[in-house]
This record gives C-alpha cells, sequence and structure tokens, in this order.
C-alpha cells in the first residue's frame, strides 16, 4: 500500500519531469564548483531542494486547478481529480513539500534561507497565471528558471552575473515547450476562458513563438561558451542539442499535435541529459 501511495504522489506531481530542469541545476554546480570547493553534502542538500521545491508546486497547481482539470479531458485522470487523493491530502503533501525546500535551504546557506520563501510563493503564483495572462508560460519559464540561479548560491554562497544566461536558457527553453503542450488544450481553454498563447492567437503562431523561445535557449547556451571557457566537447554538444530542438518542431506541426508528447518528453528529456553531460564532460577533460 505504501508503494502504491508513493506511485500516485509521482503520477500527481509528473516526477519523470524532474529530468527537464535537474541537469540545469546540476550544469550550474559544476561550473560553480570550477572555482568552489566540491561538497557531496551540498550537492545532496540542492537536490533534496530542488525534489521538494518540484513536489511543492506540482502539488499547488494540481490542487489550484482542480476545477478545471475535471473538466478537461486531458486530465480528468489525475489523482487529484479521481479522488485518489483527496483535497486535504494534497495540501499536506504541499505544506511538507515547502518544509523539506526550506529545510535544505537553510542547511545551505543563510542567503538560500531567506530567498526560499519568495521562491516558493513565486513558483505557486504561477498557478493561477493562466486565468489572466497568455504569457502564463513565460512566467512558468521564469519561476522554473530560477533553478541555475539557486544552485549557484547554495554552492557558492553569492550570485555571478556569469550563471544567468544558463537561467535565462531554461526559462525560453521550458516557455518554449510549455507552449507546444498548451496546443492540446486549444479547444478547453477558449470555453473555459483560460488564457495561452495557442488559444489567443492560433496554433500557427504558437508554433513560430515556440521557435523562436527554443533558438533564444540556443544562443543563450551557446554564451556560456566565453564566459566559462568552454571548449570543444561543449561545443560539439550544443550542436547536438541544437540538432534536437530543431526537431523538435520539425516534429509538430499544426495537423500533427500527436506529436507533441514525443516532443515533449522524449526530445526535451534527451536536451536536459546532453546539457549536464555537455558541462560535465567540457570539465572534466580541461
Amino acid at each position: 500500500m505504501r508503494f502504491r501511495s508513493l506511485f500516485t504522489y509521482g503520477r500527481l506531481i509528473a516526477f519523470s519531469h524532474t529530468i527537464f530542469a535537474l541537469p540545469f541545476a546540476l550544469a550550474s554546480v559544476v561550473l560553480a564548483a570550477q572555482t568552489h570547493p566540491f561538497s557531496w553534502g551540498k550537492l545532496l542538500w540542492i537536490v533534496i531542494a530542488m525534489a521538494g521545491a518540484r513536489s511543492a508546486a506540482m502539488g499547488f497547481n494540481r490542487y489550484a486547478d482542480r476545477r478545471y482539470d475535471r473538466r478537461n479531458p486531458r486530465t480528468v485522470s489525475r489523482p487529484s481529480v479521481t479522488g485518489e487523493i483527496g483535497s486535504r491530502s494534497l495540501l499536506l503533501f504541499v505544506g511538507a513539500s515547502s518544509a523539506v525546500f526550506v529545510g535544505s535551504a537553510a542547511m545551505l546557506n543563510r542567503l538560500c534561507l531567506w530567498l526560499a520563501v519568495p521562491c516558493l510563493a513565486v513558483l505557486f503564483f504561477y498557478s493561477y497565471t493562466k486565468r489572466f495572462t497568455v504569457f502564463s508560460h513565460l512566467f512558468l519559464g521564469f519561476a522554473i528558471g530560477l533553478a541555475p540561479v539557486g544552485a549557484w548560491i547554495a554552492w557558492t554562497g553569492g550570485l555571478d552575473p556569469r550563471i544567468l544566461p544558463l537561467s535565462l536558457a531554461l526559462m525560453t527553453y521550458i516557455a518554449g515547450f510549455d507552449i507546444l503542450y498548451a496546443c492540446q488544450d486549444v479547444d478547453f481553454d477558449r470555453r473555459a476562458g483560460l488564457h495561452s498563447i495557442p488559444s489567443r492567437w492560433g496554433i500557427p503562431a504558437a508554433l513560430l513563438i515556440s521557435s523562436a523561445l527554443h533558438g533564444a535557449t540556443f544562443l543563450l547556451l551557446l554564451a556560456l561558451q566565453p564566459l566559462f571557457q568552454l571548449g570543444r566537447i561543449y561545443t560539439a554538444l550544443l550542436v547536438v542539442i541544437g540538432s534536437l530542438l530543431l526537431l523538435e518542431h520539425l516534429l509538430v506541426r499544426p495537423s500533427r499535435l500527436d506529436k507533441i508528447p514525443i516532443a515533449f518528453f522524449h526530445v526535451n528529456s534527451a536536451v536536459s541529459v546532453l546539457l549536464i553531460l555537455a558541462i560535465f564532460l567540457d570539465r572534466a577533460f580541461v
């Protein structure tokens, strides 16, 4: 029964999607470790903090969106809708996950602790942005894009502007594929009065905007090269990342929205994994 409950909560927060943002945070750690000593303890607390923040954010999102999820055919099987996880249990889960995040931040350094609650506020506020702005995708990107900056602060105790392109790359990367994902819900969003770029300007325009955002992602990742003196290994794998982003947009067409799940999970997870590999291998073989 306990294993089944863990599996249910894993489905609730789409645990497998952790692979999108966590590699960016770990890439930030690898870059920070060039000038600051490595610590397994810090690494462990950063991973725990990431898990706590993401679990709290996803749990709160499921709670806030319950009435919409009940009406959307794509989301009716979520545990927060089926009754597998009740509202009270959901709030307890959000509270516990938030406590894990704040506690982990406290174990890292004082600045992380001070920033923990404002960070949670940003993550929670995202759940309401689709009710009033088409730019909710960008706000989601901004919220998740805090991860590399947070990992850098956790590791070094301060902020270096050089890490900002990595956070902006994660922001545009997340926003770009969130727009793709929202193309599946155009009709529902219009009926429910929810705002998104696809529902406001149509799928063809949304795909163009998503492509532009992913183009920006590639350029921002390219900007990391001179900032951190990254070498040929990084360059070679960055070309592969750019090719995957291009493939994502070749797969998804207004008439081929059935390819969105492939582009969303398989291609995007490969991009994230390749990024951490590119930076780790480049630093390991300097």
